[in-house]
């Protein structure tokens, strides 16, 4: 039988996973590769975009991003993290399963990054669920529920800003703030305690002239709040969550589609499809993967960890 395969391939015969247009098994992994690399780099310049976004609007309005982040649970994030973290490197574990021939290795590794995806999306789901309970919404749809804030580095994350109410109590005018807190308004913005300290927001009026464009630039080293005092937040949060829900939402598209392919894999090397000469494949689904997971890797610190 092994003679008359070797002749059939000396007389010119491809192999079964060799396709016609090709010359060599060589030249066919070497032009997947390709075509696989400018996938992900067209993949790079999509979320470069919403990258672009999300500079442009923290740059301009950093107070919201400062006060809204602390909505989001970190604890999750942290744990989805490490999660995609151990799938990049089970998926690495498989292609190399695949390059040696060894399916039932193959087999087990595909599964668990699987499985994996599985619990991303599991907690991701988790995180969704609490901000559509509490309005934490994009646009028009940011109808936060009055609720006691997290307090600031805090992994709860769920709750929502406290006076956010349809119609929202009257902020304090600058004249209620102390003097010795620094914080100049133009009439516009409004007084705003932000994790102990004074500043005024800045979202509706001119940039501050030092500092971040719309950070106020001068702050308090501590002010204690009185009580029954009116604290406002920040103009403009639903801005932060349509940036969150976008980022967060595509990549979550993305970890399916992954998750897809993976399945695809695994019935495959259940099949016996792939060996130590034909994995390509699985090494371009493990590409994929990985970017994947490098982005999430960008998005957790940009959204989780404001500081």
């Amino acid at each position: 039988m092994h003679d008359r395969e070797s002749s059939s391939l000396a007389h010119g015969e491809h192999p079964p996973h060799l396709q016609h247009h090709f010359s060599d098994e060589q030249q066919q992994l070497d032009s997947d590769k390709l075509g696989m690399w400018l996938f992900l780099v067209s993949e790079i310049l999509l979320f470069g975009g919403l990258f672009c976004v999300y500079a442009n609007y923290r740059a301009h309005h950093p107070e919201v991003f400062i006060y809204a982040h602390r909505y989001l649970d970190t604890t999750l994030g942290g744990i989805n993290t490490v999660v995609l973290i151990c799938s990049s490197f089970t998926m690495a574990w498989a292609v190399r399963a695949a390059q040696l021939g060894q399916r039932r290795a193959l087999v087990t590794l595909l599964a668990l990054t699987l499985l994996a995806g599985l619990t991303f999306l599991g907690i991701k789901s988790v995180e969704y669920e609490a901000k559509w309970k509490h309005g934490l919404l994009w646009g028009t749809h940011y109808r936060p529920v009055a609720e006691e804030p997290a307090a600031p580095g805090s992994a709860s994350g769920g709750a929502a800003p406290t006076a956010a109410a349809p119609t929202p109590a009257p902020a304090p005018t600058p004249a209620s703030v102390p003097a010795a807190t620094g914080a100049q308004s133009s009439g516009a913005g409004q007084p705003l305690r932000q994790g102990g300290q004074w500043i005024v927001e800045h979202s509706l009026i001119p940039r501050a002239a030092q500092g971040p464009a719309g950070l106020a630039s001068g702050l308090a080293a501590s002010q204690p709040v009185e009580p029954g005092q009116i604290v406002e937040q920040p103009k403009n949060v639903q801005v932060f969550f349509a940036v969150y829900f976008a980022m967060t939402g595509l990549h979550a598209i993305h970890v399916i589609a992954g998750m897809v392919v993976i399945a695809i894999m695994l019935l495959l090397a259940l099949r016996g499809r792939f060996d130590d000469g034909y994995y390509t494949p699985v090494d371009l689904t493990g590409l994929f993967w990985h970017l994947v997971d490098v982005i999430w890797i960008f998005l957790f610190p940009l959204l989780y960890l404001i500081r």
